[in-house]
């Protein structure tokens, strides 16, 4: 017995050192070269040696074995050598390509067939885009952390400055400490510097300056350096392209996304779904709403395979800032009632909002919204008319197919265990997973349960379409396996 623990302790520990080698290769392509590792779509960039070998640990659920660092080690090897231009990296669907051919090739040579596409020689380093956060609460937050995470020297969104409605207290170190503590999301993952008396903050070395404004046409933004700038504005105030065409009347800005559905013919993007509408014209953009970006990728899939004919569309969504916290008169109808202690009833134009990315369902769907009382992760319930009979195995096998070899691989994903609850999907990047262990299907009719964390989930796929306008955004290779 005693040799046989002692085999396991061995094995842990030679996979940590290998995990452990790999962190400063991981962060040295990542800062140098701009070039993401993943590992079936999560990752690797800023993590530790245990995380990385828990994140290997996942594949067992993709590929159907344990997946070792002993096993994808060579493959990154190969990548530290190549001269690439930025991209994203997937070194485990380059495995598991890789297992599928005859192998008579090495790793090596094929990993260079793979991503002979990416030419450095023909690469072009494009400036970092100036950003401005338009509000600072929720999902402005969230945004700050994605955009600092992943901001680096010379490239990508650099956010630049923090708008807050004028006559409030720019108290930046309450501020700053919002930024830093999370009841929900947990602590910030670096430092924060609060220069009071410039106004600013310093997060993991990037300048933010804190503007009051009474109006969204009311900056001038080039007094601060800030130039040519995406304005994302998390207010919700503005909904129209009128009130938002006012961001661009400020010297220094000349783009606007707005996150929230927007009104009138203002492209609503669900990204992954429509985001290649968008031309150079579109100057402001509305990133839908978090259910409607969580529910139109699983809806896509399903109307692609087996053809919507109806439906109905129910959502459990955690309690949200607009709601009173103890009873009180809200204009809304139940929404006065304190969101801690009651479901509420009450309406979601998700449904009506589908047909502006998947224009073949319109009037297809019907929606409700119950709010529940949990301050984030909502469920999306989806019960769907189908034209043509199926079995739940088929329906499963098949968006797990999707979640993982489709171009909506960072929209969808599924999982299939017997006790994942709600908490277990805060701060999960994805926009809407699928839960198939309640999965339902009854001949042409099938209900599905979709998962989503409706403050960073959602904030994700706002940066998506941020980096797809400012041609920011890299591409996967491989993209499927």
């Amino acid at each position: 017995m005693r040799t046989m623990t002692d085999a396991y302790m061995k094995d842990w520990t030679e996979r940590e050192d290998i995990a452990t080698e790999m962190v400063p290769v991981i962060t040295k392509l990542y800062k140098q070269k701009g070039i993401v590792i993943r590992l079936f779509g999560q990752s690797l960039v800023r993590k530790n040696p245990i995380q990385l070998m828990k994140i290997h640990r996942f594949a067992r659920l993709i590929i159907d074995k344990e997946l070792s660092v002993r096993e994808t080690k060579p493959y990154l090897d190969v990548v530290a050598n190549m001269d690439l231009a930025p991209a994203t990296i997937d070194i485990g669907k380059l495995y598991a390509k890789y297992e599928k051919t005859d192998k008579t090739q090495s790793v090596a040579d094929f990993v260079l067939k793979e991503l002979a596409e990416i030419n450095v020689s023909d690469h072009e380093d494009k400036p970092e885009k100036d950003v401005v956060l338009y509000g600072f609460g929720r999902i402005g937050r969230l945004m700050a952390r994605i955009l600092i995470n992943r901001s680096r020297v010379g490239t990508g969104l650099r956010l630049r400055a923090v708008v807050i409605r004028a006559g409030e207290k720019m108290d930046i170190a309450k501020r700053a400490s919002l930024l830093r503590r999370d009841s929900v999301h947990g602590a910030f993952d670096g430092t924060i510097i609060v220069v009071e008396e410039e106004d600013a903050i310093i997060v993991n070395g990037n300048y933010v300056k804190f503007i009051a404004s009474d109006g969204p046409d009311k900056v001038d933004y080039t007094k601060y350096g800030i130039n040519d700038a995406l304005i994302i504005d998390n207010t919700g105030k503005w909904s129209t392209e009128e009130g938002l065409g006012l961001h661009l009347k400020c010297p220094g800005a000349s783009q606007v996304i707005l996150t929230a559905p927007g009104k009138g013919d203002l492209p609503n993007v669900v990204y992954g779904i429509n985001h290649k509408t968008l031309t150079s014209d579109n100057k402001i953009v509305t990133a839908a709403s978090c259910t409607t970006n969580a529910i139109v990728p699983v809806l896509k899939i399903m109307h692609d395979k087996f053809n919507i004919i109806n439906g109905h569309v129910e959502t459990c969504h955690s309690y949200t800032n607009d709601q009173n916290l103890i009873d009180n008169y809200h204009k809304k109808d139940r929404r006065g009632r304190g969101a801690p202690l009651n479901m509420v009833i009450t309406e979601t134009g998700a449904a009506k909002a589908v047909a502006k990315a998947l224009p073949d369902l319109k009037g297809k769907l019907t929606g409700n919204a119950i709010r529940v009382p949990t301050p984030n992760v909502s469920l999306a319930i989806l019960n769907l008319t189908l034209e043509k009979e199926t079995t739940l195995d088929e329906v499963n096998d098949y968006i797990r197919d999707m979640s993982l070899n489709s171009s909506l691989t960072d929209q969808i994903s599924f999982v299939k265990s017997t006790e994942v609850v709600s908490s277990d999907f805060v701060g999960n990047k994805f926009t809407g997973i699928v839960d198939g262990l309640a999965t339902i299907v009854d001949g042409n009719r099938a209900v599905l349960y979709v998962w989503y964390d409706n403050e960073y989930g959602y904030s994700r796929q706002v940066n998506r379409i941020a980096e797809y306008m400012c041609g920011l955004r890299l591409k996967t290779y491989p993209e499927s396996y």
